[in-house]
């Protein structure tokens, strides 16, 4: 399992490439007993990297001084220190889930996993397979040509044993130091001439996460006339390898970098995300590599799934907490697999089979007409849930990468957790919400003890009131963002360049106060709901026949207010995380707009912390 190390030292940017899988590798037998082994391949690899012959290799010795005639001799006379060694052929770097060449002739560092890294290799993929095990992708310098030179010079900083330092300096420009250790962590230290750098994967889908929110999920099929994608990740990037059987993890620092994918684009036979491009801004820049049978999937979603249930073929291959997006009303929304088949009722759709669910670790599926079979469905997980210790999360790179404070800015579990709706918090003992304390009030009438159980009704009655005021008062959240968020994308819209983006956008802000207006006689006011609890407190004043008719009218006065009151804020919602989204995606163009969509992001997301139950669901 990984954990990140750092060096210490004034170095200006890091590159760690973290490797995670189910099982471990024993090293193969001739080779040496350490954590990392360095390798000298004795003659340079030409045109392709061929693994099958090792007779000329050798490890590189932690001691340079055992090279020399008399090894004790030159251990203590200074006159040897410093002792460089000269690879004759190229560096390889190899651990017990990570193969690393160094290849001179391409001015590439090209990755493999060790085959128990990945025991089902990924199919329909132009991935290289050698000795090494499965080629996962080639770094180098940013901004070179697909030929980019070579690597002029490889010398060992460290070798021993348990860390392994080079320093590589490439003909096409730039310069790095690449540290690597028993945790299987890599870390590149770009030079001050390395401006990023470019990593060729062949990528299926990238993955930006949003803890707040939904996640923003890239393909070549949805951009394919695009060259390239600017993409509004904060700090944390999955990338989904064809295959299914890998997925790389990117973190980094705050600062001012950029991240783009490359796209084969619409005149491929396949359009494909082949390569990252990361603009480092001289900070940290961290890449890992998870991989395990099945790590993540897609599923077509046809006609015949609508109204049943469908098993998949795909099963989760170990727990954690697996979601996929799904179209509910007109809105795609992020759905946690739960462990059992259920349903669930939400503020716009109202009820209906809640779609994704896990039997043992089959994968299942109900859709219907509110969450329909449409597109694709992919699968994935970013945090644990009863994870086994040796798999790590992409949530766990994060934190070992960037840290702690960060990663916990990030992640923003207290930002997901719901408001609370109850006045009475624990003691609560029904359901917080018009209709289900109408009903406990409703049965106290029934019985008959509405005088005996006084109290008790003016206590559900508060509870109502509790209820109704945190409503709209989250409603009138909803409202000042609303119009903050006009008045700011109208302001950008005076520059040409961001016109489109902004009014588009615009006009889905619009739609929370236009559901506000359409719904505001029926949702009421905080006034009328004091008024309806009053009356409904002095119907328990005294024992009466026609107590229970009156109550029934006012109870349903009492749902028709608070029903309205839902519609309206799960309308709000949708439509923040709807604004979300569709900045996400239509920001994807150009630097310019992709600093609007940025900052109208980062306002939903501030917007949306902290939602009430009936916009979404629990640890959403």
């Amino acid at each position: 399992m990984i954990a990140l190390s750092r060096t210490s030292g004034g170095r200006s940017a890091v590159l760690a490439i973290l490797m995670a899988s189910v099982g471990a590798l024993a090293l193969e037998p001739g080779q040496a007993s350490s954590n990392i082994v360095l390798w000298d391949t004795g003659v340079r690899f030409g045109d392709k990297i061929d693994a099958g012959d090792k007779s000329g290799w050798r490890t590189v010795p932690a001691d340079l001084f055992t090279l020399e005639a008399d090894p004790p001799k030159a251990s203590s006379d200074p006159g040897y220190y410093g002792r460089e060694f000269m690879f004759k052929g190229d560096a390889v770097v190899e651990s017990g889930k990570l193969t690393a060449v160094f290849w001179s002739a391409k001015g590439r560092v090209v990755v493999y996993a060790r085959p128990s890294a990945n025991a089902v290799p990924a199919t329909g993929t132009s991935a290289q397979q050698t000795g090494f095990g499965k080629e996962i992708g080639e770094l180098a310098p940013l901004h070179t040509p697909n030929s980019p030179g070579a690597i002029r010079r490889c010398e060992i900083v460290r070798n021993v044993g348990d860390e392994v330092v080079l320093g590589v300096v490439f003909d096409s420009g730039g310069s790095a130091t690449f540290a690597f250790d028993k945790t299987e962590v890599v870390e590149i230290h770009p030079g001050p001439d390395m401006k990023g750098s470019r990593l060729w994967s062949p990528i299926e889908y990238g993955v930006a996460p949003s803890f707040i929110g939904d996640d923003l999920i890239f393909s070549a099929t949805d951009h394919g006339s695009s060259k390239a994608l600017s993409i509004p990740a904060e700090d944390l990037f999955l990338g989904l390898v064809e295959g299914g059987n890998s997925e790389w993890v990117m973190t980094w620092p705050d600062g001012k970098q950029k991240l783009s994918l490359n796209l084969t684009g619409e005149a491929a036979a396949k359009p494909t995300i082949e390569s990252i491009d990361f603009e480092s801004d001289g900070r940290p820049f961290y890449l890992g590599v998870l991989g395990a049978p099945g790590i993540w999937h897609k599923e077509d979603l046809a006609p015949s799934y609508l109204e049943k249930d469908v098993t998949s073929a795909w099963k989760r291959p170990f727990p954690a907490k697996w979601v996929t997006q799904l179209e509910e009303t007109g809105v795609r929304t992020t759905f946690p697999f739960r462990e059992a088949k259920a349903e669930v009722w939400r503020g716009v759709p109202g009820s209906y089979h809640y779609p994704v669910w896990f039997s043992g670790d089959e994968a299942n599926f109900h859709l219907g007409k509110k969450v329909p079979p449409k597109g694709t469905a992919v699968i994935y997980f970013l945090e644990g849930a009863s994870t086994p210790v040796s798999m790590m999360t992409p949530v766990d790179i994060l934190k070992a990468t960037v840290g702690r404070a960060l990663s916990a800015e990030l992640v923003d579990l207290p930002g997901r957790k719901l408001r609370t709706h109850h006045r009475r918090g624990a003691e609560g003992v029904r359901r917080a919400c018009t209709c289900g304390c109408t009903e406990a009030i409703e049965s106290v009438f029934q019985s008959g003890e509405e005088a005996a159980k006084k109290d008790y009704v003016e206590g559900a009655v508060g509870d109502m009131v509790y209820f109704v005021q945190r409503h709209v008062g989250r409603i009138d959240e909803y409202r000042r963002f609303a119009e903050d968020m006009s008045k700011f994308l109208q302001s950008q819209a005076a520059d040409p360049d961001l016109k489109p983006l902004a009014e588009s956008l615009d006009s889905i802000v619009q739609q929370i106060q236009q559901e506000y207006a359409v719904q505001k006689e029926n949702m009421k006011s905080l006034d009328y709901a004091s008024g309806l609890a009053r009356q409904t407190v002095a119907l328990a004043g005294k024992k009466d026949a026609a107590n229970l008719a009156a109550y029934q009218d006012l109870g349903k006065a009492w749902r028709a207010m608070g029903g309205a009151q839902d519609y309206v804020l799960a309308q709000c919602h949708m439509i923040a995380r709807k604004l979300l989204q569709e900045a996400g995606y239509q920001g994807v163009g150009q630097p310019k707009t992709m600093q609007l969509a940025g900052e109208v992001i980062k306002r939903c997301k501030q917007c949306l912390r902290n939602p009430d139950g009936y916009e979404i669901w629990p640890d959403y």
